[in-house]
């Protein structure tokens, strides 16, 4: 955030994000950046600001964590609806109640149909580079939409790990200046953002956040191929480990990939066929990307780090299934359950689900659909 240096942030704090908006109002304060530090009294009041300074024309960043974004919800649909740019770090946490300060997943998947880009990250590379990847594709002219970058709450936030940092002048002229196409401020083109928007436009404006969403995975893959450049990493909209010539394959997303990473490389060591596939930019959903990476897969177990309460499954599990529906072959596909507050999920328990997987693509009979892993039943 220092680096990208944002016209506006505006944020109220929350464990575990607290100490991203701490340390950076320290920057504030000592004049190392010029941001406006608007210091509100709740998360639907931070989203309000920065709806309120995009549409003006400047560039906004928040970041938050569980009910702090559960409580953003109403205005996160309309950062997006107005295709405002802005950025936002969700540092996952699990939602109340019971309060519950650790992992999962539950308060980004929540806002998962609000319009907004997702992208989760592993590590802590990845959430500097998603970050500063978010301020391009979420300005792109052909987007203009708000992207939120995830990182996993004390696992990743709170870690300490090497990374490696561009220059400041390097990001600065990665992200560029921004370029707000309306402005309240310009009287000479005037605007109006929120008007009433009854049944005679009001399809056709989402059929307009329909579009720019579904074009920004190319864009999304352009701002990786020069971020490439910048940097020497790359970044698809999914990430994969061993995936050629696998035949059991675990999807994940998360620092848990990296778990699952560490067990793909011993076990391909033993020669056993087996994969990850990770999830990276979920909302758009690489629905098309990921069939083809799955085809001539055996089996398929989805890891979902939350529950979509009366579905069949967990909100990933349930576009993994999607995507796969209309191949001719699909692989078979398990769900398991892991890590709500932030329970850890071992290699044990890893290798428990390749076994699973070995003994589905042996008989190609599933006993139970949907499992959770690591409960005390």
């Amino acid at each position: 955030m220092r680096q990208i240096n944002p016209d506006v942030v505006a944020a109220y704090p929350i464990t575990p994000q607290t100490e991203t908006v701490q340390r950076f109002s320290e920057f504030v304060a000592e004049g190392i950046v010029a941001t406006e530090m608007v210091r509100v009294e709740s998360e639907h009041s931070a989203m309000s600001a920065c709806v309120g300074a995009a549409a003006a024309g400047a560039r906004a960043m928040t970041a938050t964590s569980a009910n702090g974004l559960a409580l953003m919800w109403e205005i996160c649909y309309i950062a997006a609806s107005y295709r405002l740019p802005v950025i936002m770090a969700v540092v996952n946490r699990a939602l109340s109640g019971p309060i519950n300060i650790h992992c999962d997943h539950s308060d980004s998947m929540g806002t998962r149909d609000a319009g907004w880009i997702q992208i989760y990250s592993e590590n802590c590379q990845e959430a500097y580079d998603n970050l500063i990847q978010a301020v391009r594709i979420a300005e792109e002219e052909k987007v203009r939409l708000p992207v939120m970058v995830t990182f996993d709450g004390f696992i990743i936030s709170h870690a300490m790990e090497r990374v490696e940092i561009l220059e400041d002048d390097e990001v600065s002229q990665f992200i560029g200046k921004y370029k707000n196409a309306y402005s309240l401020l310009d009287v000479d083109s005037p605007v109006t953002y929120g008007p009433l928007d009854l049944y005679d436009y009001y399809f056709e404006h989402k059929r307009q956040q329909i579009e720019a969403i579904e074009i920004s995975p190319e864009v999304i893959q352009k701002i990786g191929r020069e971020f490439k450049d910048l940097s020497g990493r790359y970044y698809d909209l999914m990430g994969s480990c061993h995936l050629e010539g696998a035949e059991l394959v675990i999807v994940a997303a998360g620092s848990t990939a990296g778990t699952v990473e560490s067990v793909v490389d011993e076990l391909r060591e033993k020669g056993e066929k087996v994969g990850l596939l990770k999830i990276r930019i979920f909302r758009p959903f690489p629905a098309k990307q990921i069939a083809e990476a799955l085809r001539g897969v055996r089996a398929v177990a989805v890891l979902d780090r939350s529950v979509s309460f009366g579905a069949q499954g967990g909100p990933i599990f349930l576009e993994i299934r999607s995507a796969l529906f209309d191949e001719i072959k699909p692989p078979a596909v398990v769900n398991y359950i892991y890590g709500l507050g932030g329970r850890d999920i071992g290699v044990d328990e890893i290798e428990r689900v390749y076994k699973n997987l070995e003994r589905i693509a042996h008989t190609k009979k599933v006993d139970e659909l949907v499992g959770y892993l690591g409960l005390r039943e």
